[in-house]
């Protein structure tokens, strides 16, 4: 069993704040305070911010009979976007990892009913995305 101390430190989290803040906040300038992840939390974060569209036209592509992103949950939305931002453009994390990592990162922040259904759909939508593996 991962102690709760360790499942602090992953920066998965920090991506999920952040990008939580500046759905919140749009006017707001994000900062990235000195950490060994910044370089990892500042390109997922961007990459997501500037890549939404294309992560939302590639759910709807592969996902429309799964999930109704209108009608989902803000933060479930946030990791969904930050993961498959990670599953398109992070090729040299094994999809497994990632999503593993923000399953953890999720029970921070959603109920256990909405940790299933974000691990099912990030394993449908990796299965398209990551072929490969």
């Amino acid at each position: 069993m991962i102690p709760k101390k360790f499942k602090n430190t992953t920066p998965r989290i920090k991506v999920i704040q952040k990008l939580y803040n500046s759905l919140m906040n749009p006017e707001s300038s994000i900062d990235y305070p000195k950490s060994q992840f910044k370089k990892f939390i500042k390109d997922v974060v961007t990459g997501t911010l500037e890549r939404s569209e294309l992560i939302e036209q590639t759910i709807n592509l592969y996902l429309k009979n799964d999930i109704n992103l209108a009608k989902t949950d803000k933060l479930l939305k946030i990791i969904l976007f930050a993961a498959i931002f990670e599953l398109m453009f992070k090729h040299g994390t094994p999809k497994k990892v990632i999503i593993n990592e923000y399953l953890i990162a999720s029970e921070h922040f959603l109920e256990k009913i909405q940790i299933g259904y974000l691990n099912a759909i990030l394993d449908k939508i990796s299965k398209e995305l990551r072929k490969e593996e």
